[in-house]
């Protein structure tokens, strides 16, 4: 009976939650705008269209989904953990290097001065509901009292995977300052009613293209294919985006999720390159995941076409958002490798926990 009565009271705070207005920033200029929320530059692969489902049997798989034992993704060895390398991380001021902290969660030390996080979850679950929903499979590779001063948050889009309340509002309370919120266009509305208690002073919006300049470097958010919501009436209320994070002498992309599209060829006409890139590889099946996520093999692609010199696979190993076990995406991964003629070191797994220590 309680479970019955926490869902329902669920379902009442997402609806009066969900209950939104018009886009704020709706511009008629801009295809990719709606007066009610965002769309993709690109249709989506009809090949990967997902089967026709009610409102109803859409939800109830999501939460047959969210209280099932997940046995059938547990991964067939256990996914490797790295105890951190804590002395080089708050020392480190000059060599860019990542640290993987589980799913879309790292430290990127830009070897210019700046710390920056993405999409930082450190909770044991992703989800909406504390009893049920994606459950972490082993603890952070930093916890949150191990991390150095962080200057920036780069967040990617508003799903519970990608975006904490929790986390941000410890991330925001750190000594020394809190660090800047960057964020795309109407999730800077939802910080800042839920992080920063009405304080934009530390939170900078962007659209797609649009950059930010901070100590001498470039962050800018770019187009991809994917979507957005917290609740079940939100849907694409919020825009969602992948990163490049620049500065004289190196260059980095984040993903955030993607589905793969003409957006990479986009990207990679107005970037000649990037020295390391975190790209998304779990969460591919079943196949209409991928109008939302890409597979190893369209992983793969992206780094060619983006022309990245080490790219590190993200989004597996930590929460089962997908229907293929925890570990199968790295397996599938050296798979598209060897099809794509890719070298072993150019596009890696690492350690939960582990440091990559790029050259400069």
């Amino acid at each position: 009976m309680r479970y019955m009565i926490s869902l329902a009271s669920l379902a009442a705070g997402l609806l009066l939650a969900g209950c939104a207005g018009i886009n704020p920033y709706y511009d008629d200029a801009k295809p990719h705008h709606r007066p009610e929320g965002f769309v993709n530059n690109y249709p989506a692969n009809p090949a990967y269209r997902r089967p026709q489902t009610g409102f109803v049997e859409g939800w109830v798989a999501r939460v047959k989904n969210w209280t099932s034992d997940g046995s059938a993704r547990l991964p067939l060895a256990p996914i490797p953990v790295r105890k951190p390398d804590l002395a080089f991380i708050h020392a480190n001021k000059a060599q860019p290097a990542l640290t993987w902290i589980g799913h879309a969660s790292f430290l990127f030390q830009s070897g210019g001065g700046l710390n920056i996080l993405t999409d930082p979850v450190f909770e044991e679950r992703a989800s909406p509901l504390s009893f049920a929903g994606p459950k972490r499979h082993q603890p952070p590779g930093l916890a949150l009292a191990e991390l150095p001063h962080v200057d920036a948050i780069l967040i990617s889009h508003s799903h519970y995977d990608h975006l904490s309340q929790d986390s941000l509002r410890a991330l925001y309370r750190q000594a020394g300052g809190p660090p800047l919120l960057v964020a795309p266009l109407g999730v800077d509305v939802w910080l800042e009613e839920n992080v920063t208690g009405g304080d934009r002073s530390r939170i900078v919006r962007l659209d797609w293209w649009d950059k930010l300049e901070l100590r001498g470097h470039e962050i800018r958010l770019l187009p991809v294919m994917h979507w957005s919501a917290r609740t079940p009436w939100d849907r694409n209320a919020s825009l969602w985006g992948a990163y490049a994070v620049t500065r004289p002498g190196f260059s980095f992309f984040f993903s955030g999720d993607l589905g793969y599209s003409r957006d990479i060829a986009d990207i990679a006409a107005r970037y000649p390159g990037f020295d390391l890139a975190a790209i998304g590889i779990g969460a591919y099946q079943p196949v209409w995941y991928r109008n939302s996520h890409v597979s190893p093999d369209e992983a793969v692609r992206i780094h060619r076409e983006l022309k990245v010199k080490r790219s590190v696979g993200m989004h597996w190993g930590t929460f089962p958002m997908g229907q293929e076990r925890l570990d199968q995406a790295p397996r599938d991964l050296a798979v598209a490798r060897r099809e794509q003629g890719v070298a072993d070191d150019a596009f890696f797994v690492m350690a939960v926990g582990e440091t990559y220590r790029a050259q400069p």
